[in-house]
């Protein structure tokens, strides 16, 4: 197992050839802008490297971080697929992904270094000859690029397939990280698809790992208006005091796309919006949004904030009432025609696969009794966007004539995830005139008009604090097993209660949802 402290983030190694100016670095250490958090000798294995994921995300984010200067000269990447590839042919697949989805510029001396430590080894999960074929390459490159036994093992395939390979990885002895080194396995969601399935795929894997080596990969927690939440809420002292049950009506968190399930039909029939989104990403929004000031923004003391909030939700009585799915149907969406969920091609005609779900839930402590959390995601809506809402109550006693007024509305303080990453506060004012006339106005920060870095890309942040050992922005188990005790009673109500109800594609989701927090007294926001 590894020797070498997993919260402690490594900084050996800073000799690097920067492309990059420290103070332009979006990645430096924030405790010395003039130092960048920069990963010491290491290399990343990646099974599944000839997926869609691996193309367009790990190896154009593996090239950026290169490019920044934050990687060792002598860093190393391991390309594990069923391909009868030679070095070369992989090195090409790599050289393609970042010309098209890089977010920093091509420098031919920086792919020339990157390129020299790439290596491929073809084979199946369960073939043995090549686990041989890959501890020697590891070994090799330890020796020729000094990586120093260091060695990440990224598992970028279906979840199906994650035991297989820890226990190749044990079996070849790859696992073991030499005296002085650490070995360290990311593992991409779905974690299970439920308690049961969560809690063996945790025993499995931490039959091979050791808990604080598995680093669990949920991309929204790397976007940087993610981690805004605990600076927005921990930084200023004006949010703090009104951030509870005495001020707040109800909070909403919505993740919606306007896309369908596109090729994804094997994956996503059966899995569906809930298990999709809302078991890891909403609830970590949650989590994050209603948790208690941590004592530092250390891995543990993170996971102690999240999970009293994660314990301490409370489920609707009637889960008929709080909670809907589901399915989009065919419709005019954005001047073209789209097909409904049970058109699509690979899709079970009888599916009762959920592509939208909302559920109402509470937080059931002193800071927030009472206060509903609605949650919702899914596919084929109105437009892309992820934000969470926090909507105040109104003022007990308004002063202005009820004619200056249609209806003084509620403040809000949104925080936008995607696309367009900011917050915004939205409040009353008076309308320029003579009559004292109020209107809902707004104040916005965006991001991109505020810092002249550019935010990174979620997993180029994330490689990183898997190389330098940092857990901060990583679910634990406990938070798995938590998010799929509060999911796990929703989706068995919903198996025994007929279809989901249909909705059409560029709505919204169906009317079910707007009776949902109609019957509340409340409406859901027009992101």
């Amino acid at each position: 197992m590894s020797t070498t402290p997993n919260h402690t983030p490594d900084t050996a190694s800073r000799t690097v050839t920067s492309t990059t100016a420290d103070w332009d670095n979006p990645l430096r250490d924030a405790r010395d802008r003039r130092l960048p958090r920069i990963a010491g000798p290491s290399g990343l294995v990646i099974f599944g490297v000839t997926g869609d994921l691996s193309r367009k995300k790990l190896m154009p984010a593996v090239y950026d971080l290169a490019n920044r200067g934050l990687l060792p000269p002598g860093f190393s990447l391991v390309g594990f697929a069923r391909r009868d590839w030679e070095d070369e042919d992989f090195a090409q697949i790599v050289h393609d992904a970042v010309r098209e989805h890089a977010r920093t510029p091509f420098r031919e001396e920086v792919w020339q270094q990157l390129a020299e430590g790439m290596r491929f080894v073809p084979g199946d999960f369960d073939d043995d000859t090549a686990f041989k074929q890959l501890k020697t390459a590891v070994e090799e490159l330890d020796a020729s690029r000094g990586t120093g036994g260091n060695f990440a093992f990224y598992l970028s395939v279906p979840p199906k397939f994650f035991p297989k390979v820890v226990e190749q990885l044990k079996k070849h002895g790859l696992a073991k990280a030499p005296e002085g080194s650490w070995r360290r396995a990311v593992i991409e969601k779905p974690f299970g698809h439920d308690l049961a399935s969560a809690q063996e795929l945790n025993a499995v894997v931490h039959d091979v790992f050791d808990p604080d080596q598995v680093f669990r990969i949920d991309h929204y927690l790397g976007k940087e208006t993610v981690q805004n939440i605990l600076a927005l809420r921990f930084a200023n002292t004006m949010f703090e005091p009104i951030w509870n049950r005495s001020f707040v009506d109800h909070i909403q968190i919505t993740m919606a796309e306007d896309i369908g399930i596109g090729g994804r039909a094997g994956y996503y029939d059966g899995i569906g919006a809930a298990r999709d989104v809302i078991q890891n990403h909403l609830l970590q929004l949650m989590a994050l949004t209603a948790m208690e000031e941590p004592a530092s923004f250390d891995a543990a003391s993170l996971l102690t904030e999240k999970l009293k909030v994660l314990k301490a939700v409370k489920l609707p009585e009637d889960l008929g009432k709080h909670t809907v799915r589901g399915q989009y149907a065919g419709a005019w969406q954005g001047g073209e025609k789209v097909l409904g969920y049970l058109e699509e091609d690979g899709i079970d005609p009888a599916s009762t696969t959920n592509t939208y779900a909302a559920v109402k839930l509470e937080v059931d402590n002193r800071r927030w009794a009472g206060v509903p959390f609605y949650l919702r995601t899914g596919k084929r809506l109105g437009r892309r966007v992820t934000e969470i809402a926090v909507v105040f109550q109104r003022a007990p006693h308004s002063p202005f004539d009820s004619t200056a007024t249609e209806e003084l509305g509620q403040n809000a303080i949104v925080i936008r995830v995607q696309p367009d990453e900011g917050v915004t506060v939205r409040f009353g004012s008076k309308v320029p005139g003579t009559s004292m006339e109020i209107r809902d106005v707004t104040m916005d920060f965006a991001y991109g008009e505020s810092f002249t870095e550019s935010s990174p890309e979620a997993y180029e942040r994330l490689i990183l604090d898997v190389l330098l050992g940092d857990a901060n922005l990583f679910p634990r188990h406990q938070e798995v097993e938590e998010s799929w005790k509060i999911l796990d009673p929703i989706e068995g109500y919903w198996a025994t209660h007929g279809r989901p109800a249909r909705y059409a594609s560029g709505s919204w989701g169906p009317e079910e949802a707007d009776e949902m927090l109609a019957r509340d007294g409340r409406s859901w926001r027009r992101p």
